[in-house]
């Protein structure tokens, strides 16, 4: 693994975020999960109005609060304190579940374990010993929503592809992701297969191909190779 990134500039936490932000039309109303997710809240321009949503019963959030001006009553599902912007406001747990099952957000963004070259997502349980086993609002996210985004480092701890072939890990979602964003590649989730957008700089096809075993990817038309 380290020959085959040797060289490679992967993307920033923030950088992912951002890139995350860009692709979110202006007018969406848009989950944004636990974990890195949460960091796109603070790459969305003045520009566009999107409308963020939170399974614990809070939408019209804004980025997260100065330090020292946290408000911990105003929190995200990941109890992170946030921010409300005007017009903004909170409500039962139930009102919000039915937001999301009732398809009202334009996309969400989660984060995984593994996402399959089908698009099934597993981002909630491992299996792993003691690993306490709690999905929360994932499911219904990933199928309510009427994108779902996935935002995740590509290699897990110990070099491995997140994405696989098919997932081991028990499922979040069949079918449900729309486009990848990770930290060295930006990848949709097709009919045909998973096509790659963009490579992180330094990165060429033919290495994360070697990276990602079982895995056919295809090359989006526009995409630019490292030289």
């Amino acid at each position: 693994m380290a020959e085959l990134l040797n060289g490679v500039r992967r993307w920033t936490r923030d950088e992912m975020a951002a890139r995350v932000a860009a692709d979110i039309p202006d007018g969406a109303v848009v989950n944004l999960g636990i974990g890195l997710p949460t960091a796109v809240a603070n790459h969305l321009g003045a520009d566009k109005e999107v409308v963020l949503h939170s399974e614990n019963g809070v939408i019209g959030m804004g980025p997260a609060p100065a330090p020292g001006e946290e408000d911990y009553d105003l929190i995200n599902a990941g109890k992170q304190p946030v921010t409300l912007l005007p017009g903004g406001c909170f409500f039962h747990h139930a009102d919000s579940f039915a937001m999301m099952r009732g398809g009202h957000l334009d996309c969400c963004v989660l984060g995984a374990f593994q996402v399959s070259a089908a698009g099934d997502l597993a981002n909630w349980h491992t299996g792993a010993p003691d690993a306490i086993p709690a999905v929360g609002g994932a499911m219904d996210l990933a199928i309510g929503a009427k994108k779902t985004f996935v935002m995740m480092d590509y290699l897990t701890k110990a070099g491995e592809a997140k994405l696989v072939p098919a997932c081991t890990y028990p499922l979040t979602g069949v079918a449900c992701v729309s486009r990848i964003y990770s930290d060295l590649a930006v990848i949709d989730l097709t009919p045909h297969g998973p096509v790659v957008a963009e490579l992180a700089s330094g990165l060429t096809l033919a290495a994360l191909r070697a990276l990602t075993p079982g895995v056919r990817l295809l090359a989006a038309d526009t995409l630019k190779e490292a030289a």
